[in-house]
């Protein structure tokens, strides 16, 4: 069997190691890449009298991509020792790499992310194909790990403890002229053939070589710790990490530690420490939530898993965006950027032609920051179209309504377009509440009609809602997902209901929020609430944002067609608060003037008729139950919505929750908090609220059975 790293001695004396893991597309730091890592440095020590240098370098496209996410998120707290070996065995073998007293050089052929990266970092010299599309970087901690593999020891000491946390906290990624002004990659080359002759001609130059920090009275950019300007990063550094965290996420602290900590100690003391905090994180459940939705199921959608098979994958090339609103201009801009030939129609030729303008507006903020030239702004510029007449959208490839949320209006325009189009075109209708099945009541051919729910603002949104109504056919499903994904984003499918799954979920956090204020709880204990769950935004800042009367008109909307149903919905504590903050207040949100909140020039503050009207000092809560209020409220809803059949599968519930809702990262999404939380716990958790506070957070019979069968979403 091949192994993964090629050995080659030249005549010249230059060892080459080639990375080339058998049977992947990329290489990955397995246990078979690190016994084959320390086998090679072996055989170097063996013939460090005949070498005269050390290439590494890659057989793939990329250098390196990492380590194995799938060993580490396998990794239980009874393996932390095992793991803490195994990362100092590889650890190990790069220390001696860097110590062997020859001159060592990454030809960094590709990308080189997270352990990749690491191993470069251990190299003496760097030089990177110039690729604008290769990065550079160590991402671990946006998956809620850390650098395991002396990233934090080596970056610390190369730039300094300030200097060097936007790599490591932040996970900050370099193309390789990025990396190259960071100091971070020494020599840049054009071609892979300049790219060697270089490496060769540094090792030729350079016989006798070392890191900067083994070479005696080495002191990094800021000095040690002790240097005034280390010490003034230090007294500041852990405030600024829990205000950042909110203590929901352990890497960054993690990291904090590492570095303040390795900076006082020798190198390999400084190692050890890491690969404890390493350890920690790896067996941890926060690194496993993010993990297993933002890489594993991240990566299964990418690979078209929600896709019907069978059919050929289509780009659209031409789309017609009806409706130039806030959604449908950031739709026909997204779209635009993407390549494609956008037309826009809106009541008024004039309206059309402001999604031109609020594109330019994106553009040219964009064009400031050196992120295109002029040429490219008036090219994509140029594939924006405003137009008058519904003929002139007649050869489309794809129609995204976005009209907005009235029925009567979306029928209307169905009915004067869609006899125009072309029979294949597919018609997406844009709606965040709408069933999907009632719309297409419109459409003479209601399986080529589809619902889509994109997220505002459209350009920094990553998810996008594709509801399949009752006849929606698995063709129109398909090409409509191969759209999200030509523009860039990422698609979760739903079962047509109306909210769907992320409105409905949604709507739950706002108006818990909402019904606390109404049982008397401090708003500021509200809000503190959602922050330390993890939330962006407290719920009553949310609602003074979208809108209370928008949010209040769509509870009154949803409350109507339930009833006509013959589903007639309970009361909920949120509802009476509304009305009497619409109606009696005229607290109508932040664009009336104020809602939950007042909104002077010093920043805001909560109205003071919230104290006068619904506060009750003696009747406060436990913090905690308000913080599992927030939490639960959604969770106990998603798994209704799995339970009636709208969502197909957990895995999309988890994605859509995050990137569409903001429910907070550190879960890994509804469905992770539940089996982190532990389904038995939380069913227990979920009774203990529905007896205290309200019977919507008993727990639905799919929890209360996967519990007893010690099942997990």
């Amino acid at each position: 069997m091949q192994e993964p790293i090629q050995f080659h001695h030249a005549d010249d004396g230059i060892v080459t190691l080639t990375f080339d893991a058998p049977e992947q597309s990329v290489n990955t730091m397995t246990d078979a890449m690190r016994d084959c890592l320390a086998q090679r440095v072996a055989e170097l020590e063996a013939q460090k009298d005949r070498i005269t240098g050390v290439i590494l370098t890659s057989a793939k496209e990329s250098f390196f991509a990492g380590g194995d996410l799938k060993r580490l998120y396998n990794m239980q707290p009874a393996d932390a020792d095992k793991l803490f070996a195994a990362t100092e065995r590889g650890k190990s073998a790069l220390r001696r790499l860097e110590k062997l007293g020859k001159p060592v050089v990454a030809a960094l052929n590709g990308t080189a992310l997270g352990g990749g990266f690491e191993i470069a970092l251990a190299c003496h010299h760097r030089i990177a194909l110039d690729m604008p599309k290769a990065q550079f970087g160590l991402p671990e901690a946006t998956l809620g790990l850390m650098p395991g593999a002396g990233g934090v020891v080596r970056m610390t000491r190369l730039l300094g403890l300030a200097a060097s946390q936007p790599y490591l906290q932040d996970s900050k990624l370099m193309s390789p002229a990025e990396a190259h002004k960071a100091g971070l990659v020494h020599e840049l080359a054009a071609t892979s053939e300049e790219l060697m002759s270089k490496a060769r001609a540094w090792i030729a130059a350079h016989p006798a070589s070392s890191q900067p920090w083994d070479a005696p009275g080495h002191i990094p950019p800021g000095g040690w710790n002790d240097a005034p300007e280390a010490k003034r990063w230090i007294s500041n550094a852990a405030a600024q990490v829990r205000a950042k965290t909110r203590g929901c996420y352990p890497a960054p602290e993690a990291i904090v530690c590492a570095s303040v900590e390795g900076m006082q100690v020798d190198f390999d003391t400084a190692s050890r420490i890491e690969t404890r905090y390493f350890v920690g994180l790896v067996t941890g459940s926060v690194s496993k939530n993010i993990i297993g939705t933002f890489w594993f199921r991240a990566n299964e959608i990418k690979n078209g898993a929600q896709r019907p098979p069978g059919f050929e994958k289509r780009s659209v090339k031409t789309l017609a965006v009806l409706g130039a609103g806030m959604m449908g201009k950031g739709i026909a801009y997204v779209a635009a950027l993407r390549g494609i030939e956008v037309w826009i129609k809106d009541a008024t030729l004039e309206q059309a032609q402001g999604a031109i303008a609020a594109a330019d507006k994106l553009l040219a903020k964009r064009e400031e920051k050196g992120e295109l030239d002029a040429a490219k702004r008036q090219q994509i510029l140029a594939r924006m179209h405003a137009v008058e007449s519904y003929e002139e959208l007649a050869h489309v490839d794809m129609v995204i309504e976005a009209a907005p949320e009235r029925p009567d209006l979306k029928d209307q325009i169905t009915r004067a377009l869609e006899p125009l189009l072309r029979p294949d075109a597919i018609w997406a209708s844009n709606t965040s509440t709408l069933p999907i099945t009632g719309l297409a009541k419109s459409s003479t051919r209601p399986e080529r009609f589809i619902g889509t729910h994109f997220f505002s603002p459209v350009h920094r949104m990553q998810l996008v809602e594709v509801i399949k109504g009752a006849e929606t056919s698995k063709e129109t499903l398909a090409q409509t997902l191969d759209l999200v994904m030509q523009l860039g984003k990422t698609p979760i499918v739903v079962n047509d209901s109306r909210g769907f799954f992320t409105s409905r979920v949604f709507s739950t956090f706002t108006r818990e929020g909402v019904a606390m204020l109404g049982e008397g709880q401090d708003p500021a204990s509200i809000e503190a609430a959602a922050m330390f769950a993890g939330f962006p935004v407290g719920p009553l800042a949310v609602l003074d944002e979208v809108s209370l009367a928008l949010s209040y008109n769509n509870r009154l909307e949803t409350l109507k067609a339930f009833a006509a149903e013959g589903r007639p919905l309970p009361p909920h504590g949120a509802d009476t608060v509304m009305e009497l903050m619409l109606n009696e207040f005229s607290r109508k949100g932040r664009a009336a003037g104020g809602g939950f909140y007042d909104y002077p020039e010093s920043g805001k503050q909560f109205w003071p008729g919230l104290a006068q009207h619904f506060v009750k000092p003696e009747k406060q809560y436990p913090q905690q139950d308000k913080v599992d209020r927030l939490l639960f409220c959604m969770a106990i809803e998603s798994v209704r919505i799995l339970q009636e059949g709208v969502l197909d599968n957990a895995g999309d519930g988890n994605i859509g929750s995050v990137l569409g809702i903001g429910f907070p990262r550190w879960t890994g999404g509804v469905f992770q908090f539940l089996n982190q939380y532990g389904l038995e716990k939380a069913v227990q958790r979920a009774q203990y609220l529905a007896e205290r506070y309200d019977a919507r957070f008993a727990p639905p019979q799919l929890l209360i059975d996967m519990a007893r069968h010690s099942a997990t979403f």
